[in-house]
């Protein structure tokens, strides 16, 4: 993540820095083509300059205000009417510009052929691969993912920890892109390296049907390792994995395998995507998968975040926007200057610049709904250099931060007149430059529920906990303005483990466990999502809902 989250408001959050002081190559300068060189779908709206767009239901709509839902749709608690017809008014009906969802007696052949080719058990009728029952539907999916975990859960780790030795900052993570299409291709899979030359995705399985992507940020942060007694400190001086990346990487590229060996055997019912992202950090990452087509004909996309206050073993969802917008905001004002002895005889520059600082976070927050949490906060501000000498030019620099999406695109040039505004009455001419972050990241609810209904296979019955907002950025939220999808916490806290822990400092660590309970997570939402209708209804147990 850009900056660490801080759901409980303490602590002082590293701010995302802009990729480049050029405005050419800021986020929401950057160019493609066409917008369907992104995301397949047409252009809609002021996002496009932003290289994404909404297509769905979601970002811009404050909880609460969703509009009333048609019978099979999702209502705003996140689950369907229970009597929506599967496969056209539930979760999967198709996404608006999107790729038609497979056909239901497509899927039903794929799984009558996977029976035939791996057998089935006399007992229960699930097919078996390798002694193990194939069709990953309730009971089965767990012993399928203890299984793989049991031969792979060492060689993770290995890769976790070489990771962690090895950080990268973004745009510079080519060790690390190496080492993933090595272990992808030695699978039999075939990564695909962005433009760019760090970062790559990776499709499993058909191309007929559903596609998911499963999302990692594989760059590091300009942090020196403060870590003690372990063996796979940071070996970069100066840079190290605080945030968690290595982690993310290595459960994608986990459930990547597995899912690989489903595909193999036959009884995957639609496509993957694997999405290893450079330059979350900077940020601008996402905007580059983006314009290389990495959610072209994407249907839905998920990703799980490091928590060090949450336990292992534990999931933090929520639905709606779970993280903020990040912007930065620079304010230069000049004047002719003067003598501190007669201000009237010229522009009080720094009095004008206190009022600009003082009145524009009050008058923006009430030109949006209150409910967005727009707030602009100010980290720096400059002026003059002797106590009788009133300058002739100050500056103010600051953040924008919003968990409303519509109110995310309209502050620009909400706080450009606002700015005016108040200059203007002080007789100072103002600028403004407004640098682009990254959006909220509002979670799906259809897509939260999934991650709901995957934990529910592969976790204890207490493994689902709520999770709240933070202003922290994450640009994930890039993917999710043109796709539905949701980001959950995953606990990598030790239980009971003594003092507080947050991401983005020097001793931040796991506890290892967590790649193995991500990589089930992973999976088993994967392959949740990829099913005919999703999810199962009331009368409809999961082994119904044929998880592969």
């Amino acid at each position: 993540m850009p900056e660490p989250e801080q759901p409980d408001g303490t602590g002082n959050p590293a701010d995302t820095e802009p990729a480049s002081t050029d405005p050419a190559s800021r986020p929401e300068n950057r160019t493609v083509s066409t917008n369907e060189n992104i995301t397949r779908r047409a252009p809609l709206g002021s996002a496009i300059a932003q290289g994404a767009h909404m297509t769905h239901p979601g970002p811009g709509v404050m909880p609460g205000l969703e509009p009333p839902a048609a019978p099979g749709h999702e209502s705003p608690e996140g689950r369907e009417d229970r009597g929506a017809v599967s496969g056209t008014a539930g979760v999967n009906g198709p996404v608006p510009g999107g790729p038609a969802p497979h056909d239901a007696e497509g899927a039903a052949r794929r799984r009558d052929a996977s029976a035939a080719a791996t057998g089935a058990s006399a007992a229960t009728g699930v097919p078996v691969v390798s002694g193990v029952p194939g069709v990953l539907g309730g009971a089965a999916l767990q012993p399928q993912l203890d299984a793989f975990l049991a031969g792979h859960e060492a060689e993770l780790i290995a890769f976790r920890r070489d990771l962690h030795m090895h950080p990268e900052l973004g745009y510079a993570e080519h060790r690390t892109t190496r080492r993933l299409a090595e272990r992808l291709r030695a699978a039999g899979l075939e990564p695909v390296i962005l433009p760019k030359g760090t970062g790559l995705f990776c499709d499993i399985g058909p191309a007929d049907g559903t596609t998911v992507a499963l999302r990692a940020d594989i760059d590091a942060l300009p942090l020196q390792d403060e870590k003690e007694g372990v063996s796979y400190r940071s070996t970069v001086p100066g840079v190290a994995h605080a945030c968690g990346h290595d982690v993310h990487t290595t459960m994608v590229l986990g459930a990547g395998l597995f899912l690989a060996q489903q595909a193999e055997a036959g009884l995957l019912p639609g496509r993957v995507r694997l999405l290893f992202q450079p330059a979350e950090e900077t940020p601008g990452g996402a905007l580059d998968v983006m314009a290389a087509g990495g959610i072209a004909g994407v249907d839905r996309a998920f990703a799980l975040h490091c928590d060090p206050r949450i336990e292992v073993g534990q999931l933090g969802l929520r639905t709606g926007p779970i993280t903020a917008a990040c912007d930065k905001v620079y304010v230069k004002v000049t004047g002719p200057g003067g003598h501190t002895a007669r201000p009237h005889l010229t522009a009080d520059l720094v009095y004008a610049l206190a009022k600009i600082v003082t009145e524009l976070p009050s008058a923006l927050s009430r030109r949006v709904d209150p409910r967005s949490s727009l707030s602009l906060v100010w980290g720096r501000v400059s002026a003059g250099s002797v106590a009788n000498a009133i300058p002739d030019d100050g500056i103010a620099e600051g953040t924008v931060r919003c968990l409303d999406d519509e109110a995310w695109h309209r502050a620009p040039e909400m706080m450009k007149a606002l700015l005016q505004s108040v200059a203007a009455a002080y007789d100072v001419e103002a600028s403004l430059e407004y640098v682009r972050g990254v959006p909220p990241t509002v979670n799906e609810a259809a897509s939260v529920q999934m991650f709901r209904d995957a934990a529910a296979q592969v976790m204890d019955e207490d493994g689902v906990v709520p999770t709240p907002q933070s202003l922290g950025g994450e640009d994930f939220g890039w993917y999710l303005e043109s796709i539905p999808g949701a980001l959950a916490r995953l606990g990598v806290r030790t239980p009971g483990a003594p003092g507080e822990y947050d991401l983005h400092r020097g001793d931040f660590d796991v506890d290892e466990r967590c790649i193995a309970v991500g990589t089930k997570v992973l999976s088993a939402t994967a392959l949740t999502a990829l099913w005919d209708g999703g999810r199962p209804g009331a009368a409809e147990s999961i082994e119904g809902a044929a998880l592969a």
